[in-house]
């Protein structure tokens, strides 16, 4: 089972590092990548892709005001 969730993990930050290659965003780090694809994957309606975007900016709080600068569209909410 472990690795079921390992192969699937890696196959969804593939699909997401693919989405954000053919999109204008552009990544400043390899996590920040991930989330841009996890972002990406929400927006499509993807559950599981929202909820693990909002746990990596919830484990991140020391970029936020930087992530806050480069995605403003990530704090939707807060408009």
């Amino acid at each position: 089972m472990p690795l079921k969730l390992v192969l699937g993990a890696a196959a969804l930050s593939l699909v997401g590092i693919a989405a954000i290659a053919s999109s204008g965003v552009r990544a400043q780090s390899a996590r920040e990548a991930e989330m841009i694809g996890f972002h990406q994957l929400c927006e499509k309606g993807d559950r599981k892709a929202c909820i693990r975007f909002g746990i990596m900016i919830g484990e991140n709080r020391e970029r936020h005001a930087e992530w806050r600068r480069l995605h403003p569209n990530w704090w939707w909410w807060e408009r």
